[in-house]
């Protein structure tokens, strides 16, 4: 019971400080001693014997094991998706997007750009960093509440495309390891959910901008909000060449490679936009810096939370979730569904939350004789839902770094787009199975 306790009230509390805007390097370790301290789990590795679950230990094995994992995708992420921006091809992309959209469609020019970048390749964080400039000014133009800029950059970024068959990013290819299939499993399924969270999270996004409007909000300047720079670009197509590239390479060598295509992916996208487009660089040895360090933050603040589900994990409460979870009657599919939403939830990753459910989870609905197309795609497409609580570290960074808005203001549009909708398409998703398409 205490450990129960310990475990809630531990992410709770992990919730509630990252409201408040506390930082998740802090944050994370602080809550898992909470979770350890109910549970009665030794705080130090020279406590218990050698393998042995202790707060210090695991928290450090999630982190570092999570970095381990995935510090080359982060890193050629975040680097190809700087040299897009700092080139000025990203910009190009967007602007294009903008012209055939129109600004009086602000809102949408801004989640299509964010689609289009992110399917792309370029990682989720740097996404966010390069269409929000584009975003202050299309919204300044058509006079529309800022408070919503990070719900629509997030639902560009981390709903229809961050989950949906071919996307190159982490989200679709951590369930390959475990699967043994491929970032293009259950396509058929995934399209119709893509097209039903667009459509369906464009419709309550505009409407509640309407609201908004209707109820006096305006845009409001801010002194630091971005200016155009004035700077040529590069054609479009200089843009949008690197990012077939990303999803050419890692389809011919997935077969071969595995999740390691996606290196060698990343790598030819950033390589192909250095070719393109080298005369329209500003400062490709600074892109190179801060593409980096933006990588660096992004796998730090995603680790510190996998840290605290590899704490989470070891204790009993957690085991006991995990048994309810996976027997729980009727479709497996529904089961899995609810275990990876509830430990990306408790890890504020969906990432994190496949890394950590996905070692448990698969072997046991493999051998259920579950499909593992439609469970690799129900898999990612509910891993996009509760782990977009307001602790994610997306989330944190998108709000308060890059938007400069608070939890308050901004996080009940981009819960309701990140969670509410994918957790809608996950449903779909379930049916759509189960009525045996795509299988």
């Amino acid at each position: 019971m205490w450990s129960m306790v310990g475990l809630i009230g531990g992410l709770g509390l992990l919730i509630y400080l990252t409201m408040r805007g506390m930082n998740l390097f802090i944050a994370a370790p602080l809550c898992a001693l909470i979770v350890a301290l109910f549970s009665g789990l030794p705080l130090f590795p020279q406590l218990v014997g050698e393998g042995e679950a202790n707060l210090v230990g695991n928290y450090m094995a999630g982190f570092s094991g999570f970095i381990q994992s995935w510090y080359l995708m982060f890193l050629l992420g975040a680097i190809f998706g700087k040299l897009m921006e700092d080139s000025g091809a990203a910009e190009s992309v967007s602007k294009w997007i903008v012209e055939k959209i129109g600004v009086k469609r602000a809102a949408l020019a801004v989640v299509l750009a964010c689609a289009v970048l992110t399917y792309g390749g370029v990682s989720l964080f740097v996404v966010a960093f390069s269409v929000y400039p584009m975003a202050v000014s299309l919204f300044k133009q058509a006079n529309l509440p800022r408070r919503f800029i990070p719900g629509a950059l997030a639902f560009g970024s981390v709903t229809f495309t961050m989950t949906s068959a071919g996307s190159p990013e982490i989200q679709n290819w951590i369930p390959i390891e475990y699967l043994k299939t491929s970032p293009y499993a259950g396509w058929e399924v995934s399209i119709i959910v893509a097209v039903f969270m667009t459509v369906f999270g464009y419709w309550w996004l505009k409407r509640m901008i309407i609201k908004a409007v209707a109820n006096g909000e305006r845009f409001i300047e801010r002194e630091g909000d971005p200016a155009a720079t004035g700077k040529a670009l590069p054609h479009p197509l200089n843009g949008f060449i690197p990012l077939v590239v990303v999803l050419v390479i890692a389809f011919v060598f997935h077969d071969s490679l595995k999740q390691s295509a996606l290196i060698i992916a990343l790598l030819g996208g950033a390589i192909t936009v250095y070719v393109l487009n080298r005369t329209h660089f500003q400062n490709f040895s600074g892109a190179l810096s801060e593409g980096t360090l933006g990588a660096l933050i992004a796998l730090g603040n995603t680790a510190a939370v996998v840290g605290f589900g590899g704490v989470a994990k070891a204790v009993p409460a957690f085991t006991e979730t995990v048994q309810a979870i996976t027997n729980i009657p009727g479709s497996p599919l529904i089961g899995s569904a609810i275990a990876i939403s509830v430990i990306a939830g408790i890890t504020g990753s969906a990432s994190g939350g496949q890394a950590i459910a996905l070692p448990l989870l698969a072997p046991h609905y493999l051998d259920m004789g579950v499909n593992p197309e439609a469970l690799h795609r129900v898999v990612a497409i509910s891993s996009g839902a509760l782990d977009s609580l307001p602790h994610n570290g997306y989330v944190v960074t998108t709000i308060r770094a890059i938007c400069g808005e608070t939890h308050r203001d901004a996080y009940g549009a981009v819960g309701a787009l990140t969670v509410i909708v994918p957790a809608l398409g996950t449903i779909l998703a379930i049916i759509l199975f189960a009525l045996g398409l795509g299988i």
